[in-house]
């Protein structure tokens, strides 16, 4: 979505920003189911979870999972170990349908926290990732890959209506994958809504990910001055000279009396993850600059923000102001 900038409100004082404490620790079992279209980063996440702490396990067969999660629950008065549990349409036995039965039954359990993780990508990247790994398509071994990727679709793609979490990888590198899993699915007690703060460049198509979007090829675009065009958003230079823009210091306080009040009300809604995106026409100077002043508030305010600029290098041939 893109958010326009609203009238100022007052902003909150630090106090109301701050994430409210919960109101304790849940003792419910951490469980993530992970699946999608094949291709669109199945191990990628796995990997993910598996380097957060959970026992990851991809291809099991489904009969097998309640065998699984008991020989992992643990022993009389410790905690049960995590688990992610990866399937898509290799599986041996995979039913879409008999998958989201069985989600919606671990859902209704008292002792666990079953989350359906659901990833997708745009058919002309998933057939490009193909022809780079020489790999054929696990339901069409002996046609062309586009094949299997259409059938796949009209098979599963259906079940991202079911998914607590729906991710479109289409534009994502593994790094930023990651990134976005840990906010989703980090261990250990979470105080309020994670944040994500991106810059990037509306030349390249806005991030997939972004849950607020804002624009700011209004204000003074450095590009046009030869020294500054060869640096970043990340300079103090050119950070300098995007704030003598009149409209500077008013948008960042828009930014802030939008923002502010918006995120006790996620905290309460019980959001977990909060992906704020800027951007501007190259994504190199004017969305780094006020990602990076953006983040830096919220930090301040005493959020847990991760900040990252997905085009301020310049790579991808696309070029442009930034």
């Amino acid at each position: 979505m893109i958010v326009p900038v609203l009238p100022m409100l007052e902003s909150p004082p630090p106090s109301s920003l701050s994430p409210s404490s919960p109101a304790g620790t849940s003792r419910r079992r951490p469980f993530v189911l992970v699946t999608g279209l094949s291709g669109a980063g199945r191990m990628t996440a796995l990997n993910a979870l598996e380097d957060m702490g959970y026992v990851a396990v991809d291809n099991m067969p489904l009969p097998l999972l309640g065998d699984m999660m008991r020989s992992t629950a643990g022993s009389s008065g410790t905690t049960a170990t995590p688990l992610a549990f990866g399937v898509d349409t290799r599986t041996f036995g995979f039913d879409p349908q008999e998958l989201v039965r069985r989600v919606r039954k671990l859902r209704q359990r008292p002792d666990l926290d079953a989350k359906l993780l659901f990833l997708d990508c745009d058919t002309e990247v998933l057939q490009r990732r193909y022809t780079e790994s020489r790999r054929p398509h696990p339901l069409a071994p002996d046609r062309p890959v586009i094949d299997g990727i259409v059938e796949e679709r009209r098979q599963i793609e259906w079940i991202r209506d079911s998914a607590d979490v729906a991710i479109d990888t289409s534009a994502l590198s593994p790094h930023a994958l990651k990134q976005l899993l840990a906010g989703q699915f980090a261990l250990g007690s979470r105080a309020g809504t994670r944040l994500s703060v991106m810059s990037f460049s509306f030349r390249r198509g806005l991030p997939r990910e972004a849950d607020l979007v804002f624009d700011t090829r209004f204000l003074k675009n450095p590009h046009y001055d030869p020294v500054l065009k060869l640096q970043t958003g990340r300079d103090p230079a050119v950070a300098a000279f995007i704030a003598t823009d009149p409209d500077f210091q008013p948008f960042i306080g828009h930014l802030k009396g939008l923002i502010g009040p918006l995120l006790p009300r996620f905290d309460a809604e019980g959001k977990a993850y909060l992906t704020i995106a800027v951007g501007c026409t190259g994504g190199r100077h004017r969305s780094v600059a006020v990602a990076e002043v953006l983040a830096d508030w919220l930090r301040g305010v005493g959020r847990s923000v991760t900040l990252s600029h997905r085009d301020a290098d310049g790579s991808g041939g696309l070029g442009g102001a930034g």
